[in-house]
Formats: C-alpha cells, sequence, structure tokens
C-alpha cells in the first residue's frame, strides 16, 4: 500500500507537534510510534527525514554515554522548538 504525500507531511507534522508537547524530553521512536499509532518502521523512515530536513536530532546515546545498539532517542532542535513557541 503506497501512503500519498499529503498524508505524510500530516504524519510529519503530528510528529513535530508530539515532539514539542513533551519537550524537553526525548522520545524513543518506539514510544513516537505508539502515541501516533502507526508502524515502527513507518514512523523511523518519517524522522530520519525530517533529520535530513533539520527539523529533528538523533540521539544515540543515553545519559551516561553508553552508545544504544538499536535504538534512537529524538528531540526537536533549537531553532525548530523556539519556532514553535513563538507561534503559541
Amino acid at each position: 500500500m503506497k501512503i500519498s504525500k499529503e498524508k505524510k507531511e500530516k504524519i510529519s507534522e503530528q510528529i513535530l507537534a508530539l515532539l514539542f508537547t513533551e519537550s524537553p524530553k526525548l522520545l524513543f521512536t518506539a514510544w513516537i510510534a505508539k502515541e501516533l499509532a502507526r508502524d515502527e518502521e513507518f514512523i523511523k523512515k518519517i524522522l530520519l527525514d525530517l533529520k535530513k530536513k533539520g527539523l529533528l536530532v538523533e540521539i544515540k546515546k543515553n545519559s551516561s554515554g553508553v552508545v544504544y545498539l538499536r535504538r534512537s532517542r529524538w528531540k526537536l532542535t533549537d531553532s525548530v522548538y523556539t519556532t514553535y513557541k513563538s507561534k503559541q
């Protein structure tokens, strides 16, 4: 099944809104997928696209500095966060 570009854009907007409401918390890919009721691989693909656009930062280490082997946490870039904040 193919998802239209418009629907991907709406899902991307939902992800950005979710990350803004949960900020400064760093969210795991699986948690984001669960909250949006979407497949983890699909959400990961969208997250990576948003990262390429410079909207998100991927964190691959825990708070102790140990690298995650199979997980990633996500947060908005500072510029995106301030833009969202000013729109509120």
